[in-house]
């Protein structure tokens, strides 16, 4: 086929996963401090199929629109001005969040400093799992909540993509990490880490645990999560709430209780993603893949996706 089309999954309006239809495309350019990347794998992430539905980022996209922001590849060509990059170089990224990616294609084009080097010990499948979700974890931990040695932080829905590793960065901050997850995963998230676990569909975990200084809300106002946390959050303590921001239910809450309230909107941010691939080739932080799908398999993992049942990420890989 030309050099000039490449294959990409597109959606030409909101809907369930049967929009999702894999297509040939104008194969982007590298304008100047940009480069072109052959993708090889895709990330897949809960913003992906809230924003096919028409929610998420819906309403900063045009449509006809290919979904994804992670992506695994090798540099195929660099635009003038870029010095840190040069083709057949391995990376990975979450680049233009939350504008659109294309990152369900066989290229994308990017600026340059929004990449990192792929680590080294992963493979492409695994490199894509990594960016978006190890951003937002390390975003919240480190840059927003400034975790330190000796302090507990609780982590809701900690075996999903950010849940996992959010564990792993948490420990490896020296923090004693509690999670919460479904009883299957504990054994699991103990390897990764956490000192303590709760069963949330057993046990409420208001009542299951002690008070924490920092808490990563991953689910929000389901089942009342973000504001019963704050009945565990340490006066002066913190909650970082990502799905949909600070709810006004849960400023309340958390002003009657002297509790911090953080949103997080993740953003590409290259230099964090280097250190998160320093600590997985360290073996610090491992990313784990569930499995992984052709990209004329989108709709299916996204039916996947969307039960929230899933250890860790999902993946297309676009060259199988």
């Amino acid at each position: 086929m030309s050099e000039q089309t490449m294959r990409a999954v597109t959606i030409k309006e909101f809907g369930g996963p049967e929009v999702l239809a894999v297509e040939r495309v104008a194969r982007p350019e590298p304008l100047p401090t940009e480069v072109l990347v052959r993708v090889h794998a895709a990330g897949i992430n809960p913003v992906d199929w809230k924003t096919r539905a028409g929610h998420g980022m819906a309403g900063l996209q045009t449509l006809p629109l290919t979904l994804g922001w992670d992506v695994s590849g090798v540099v195929e060509e660099v635009g003038f001005g870029v010095t840190t990059l040069a083709p057949g170089d391995e990376v990975c990224a979450m680049p233009w969040f939350p504008r659109p990616a294309g990152g369900y294609a066989e290229f994308v084009t990017a600026p340059s400093r929004q990449f990192a080097r792929k680590p080294a010990s992963l493979s492409h499948a695994e490199a894509a799992a990594l960016p978006l979700a190890a951003l937002t974890a390390w975003q919240a931990l480190v840059d927003t909540a400034h975790v330190t040695g000796g302090q507990r932080v609780l982590i809701h829905a900690a075996a999903g993509g950010v849940g996992h590793l959010a564990v792993q960065i948490a420990k490896h901050l020296g923090a004693e990490v509690v999670a919460t997850a479904r009883g299957h995963r504990h054994t699991w998230l103990r390897e990764l880490g956490a000192d303590e676990t709760i069963d949330y569909t057993s046990r409420r975990f208001e009542e299951a645990t002690g008070a924490v200084d920092v808490v990563l809300d991953l689910v929000g106002a389901a089942d009342g999560t973000d504001v019963r946390s704050v009945a565990v959050t340490r006066p002066g303590g913190l909650i970082v709430s990502v799905p949909s921001g600070v709810s006004d239910a849960l400023a309340a809450a958390a002003g009657e209780a002297d509790v911090r309230t953080s949103p997080l909107l993740v953003e590409p941010d290259a230099a964090a993603l280097t250190a998160v691939a320093g600590l997985v080739d360290s073996g610090a932080v491992r990313v784990e893949v569930e499995r992984s799908f052709g990209l004329e398999q989108a709709g299916e993992a996204h039916r996947l996706g969307e039960t929230n049942r899933t250890r860790g990420k999902l993946v297309l890989e676009v060259a199988r």
